[in-house]
């Protein structure tokens, strides 16, 4: 069906007139979702307002990790796209983690989290990153792994034993989850941040505006852009609300894209599989907000986004674009950066010791 969409969207595109441009944006319809205007709802997981106050303390809780100097804020920075910045992302006392980080914005929408699909939803990931094994700190960059031992580096009784230490968290969690014997207990700390996670959304971008209805939205770089992202391609895997996040792909379909994008020892989706139909596969990234979430690709290995649009083209697709296209192309993707969350920087519990 999807390629059926992509077919019919070409038949539109040279028309030049008004009908057309909303024949050619029903079409993208059928391929793109805009990003919805309020934050989704969480199965099993219903929002309060303590409870997402407590998720957002945690979210920047430095206490969470074994040295009391690392939060979820640290690698996931909501002023810089929700990534880190850097090459690769820094875990326990800067150990390199193995893989980039991916953005916390609009995760909520991913089919799974992390590049190896290790985490089914945001209670997961938070589980995955906050119980770390500091004995088992990856020795290759990219290494498969089960979970990321290189993250917060702290084990789940010495997590729980740091936060009964505040008296202000053990209400916050009393709170939170009233009811509960025992509320503050480790998966308690990934539904709460979780749900926080859940509110970073990024609506209203260009491109959103434009699937909604607002011709102006996108200029007509932006236009020949997206049409050309769908003509080469890219929206056979980078579709949805997200543009991307809800498949696996193995990277070099066409092309293997070299080894400083793609070394051997990292296996991907097979680390956690074992199946060899997914040696070299990972999740297929969002591309929502892209502009601002550089370094790219799962090894951090470009800054450059007209360099990881031109490598994608060819490992992926077999395409070489023109500098005209790659131009394009960069002009439509910066229309997916939307409205950055606005938080209020919670108030901690001040040390106990």
């Amino acid at each position: 069906m999807r390629h059926y969409l992509i077919a019919s969207f070409f038949a539109l595109v040279s028309l030049g007139s008004a009908q057309a441009e909303d024949a050619f944006r029903d079409k993208a319809k059928g391929l793109f979702e805009p990003i919805p205007k309020t934050a989704p709802a969480l199965p099993d997981n219903p929002s309060t307002p303590e409870k997402l106050l407590l998720g957002k303390m945690l979210y920047f809780e430095p206490r969470l990790s074994d040295h009391r100097d690392l939060a979820c804020s640290t690698c996931h920075n909501l002023s810089m796209g929700g990534v880190d910045g850097g090459v690769l992302s820094g875990g326990h006392n800067a150990q390199l983690a193995g893989r980039e980080v991916q953005t916390v914005l609009n995760a909520v929408f991913n089919k799974s989290q992390y590049w190896d699909g290790r985490a089914t939803d945001l209670k997961d990931q938070v589980v995955n990153s906050v119980m770390a094994n500091p004995k088992a700190m990856l020795k290759t960059r990219g290494g498969p792994m089960a979970i990321n031992p290189a993250e917060l580096a702290a084990t789940k009784q010495h997590e729980i034993d740091q936060l009964k230490a505040v008296p202000q968290y053990v209400e916050a969690f009393k709170k939170a989850f009233p009811g509960e014997a025992d509320p503050l207990v480790y998966d308690n700390i990934g539904r709460a941040i979780a749900l926080f996670e859940a509110t970073l959304i990024t609506p209203d971008a260009p491109f959103d505006r434009w699937l909604t209805g607002d011709d102006a939205a996108l200029d007509e770089t932006q236009k020949a852009g997206l049409k050309l992202f769908v003509e080469k391609g890219c929206a056979t895997c980078h579709n949805g609300v997200n543009i991307g996040g809800a498949s696996y792909a193995k990277f070099g379909v066409v092309a293997n894209p070299g080894p400083e994008h793609l070394p051997s020892e990292d296996a991907g989706r097979y680390g956690v599989t074992k199946d060899n139909a997914d040696r070299y596969a990972f999740k297929v990234p969002s591309l929502r907000n892209v502009e601002l979430t550089a370094p790219y690709f799962h090894t951090g290995s470009t800054f450059d986004l007209r360099k990881a649009v031109t490598v994608m083209a060819e490992a992926q697709l077999g395409q070489k674009l023109s500098d005209d296209e790659t131009t394009k192309i960069v002009a439509f993707l910066k229309s997916l950066t939307g409205k950055q969350p606005e938080i209020v920087l919670p108030i901690l519990p001040p040390r106990d010791r």
